[in-house]
């Protein structure tokens, strides 16, 4: 989906990281959430509480899994999830232009 309908967006941040990762959270009609954002170059660690799934659309990174041991690369296209109660790492290699969706 390249636009969103009918649906409400916060006008404050979401601010990681001293600004290197931020994004918007967007809720919609039925209450799913989804937060497009921006990763600037870096390594960095997040804690999960719902099952996400991440959608590239632009730039490079490489993802650390929760109980793997490889990083996996992605990029423009690729999507993937990471389940609830976990944390993931990411080491973005070029700026990333991101779609995160919630599952609950």
């Amino acid at each position: 989906m390249a636009k969103f309908k009918d649906v409400s967006i916060s006008k404050e941040a979401n601010i990681y990281f001293d600004g290197k990762v931020t994004s918007r959270s967007i809720v919609f009609s039925d209450g799913s959430r989804k937060t497009p954002g921006i990763m600037l170059p870096g390594e960095y660690e997040f804690n999960t509480d719902d099952k996400e799934i991440i959608e590239i659309l632009s730039g490079e990174l490489k993802v650390l899994l929760p109980e793997k041991t490889d990083w996996i690369t992605f990029g423009p296209g690729d999507s993937f999830e990471v389940p609830a109660q976990s944390k993931f790492g990411l080491r973005v290699i070029k700026v990333i232009d991101y779609c995160c969706s919630f599952v609950s």
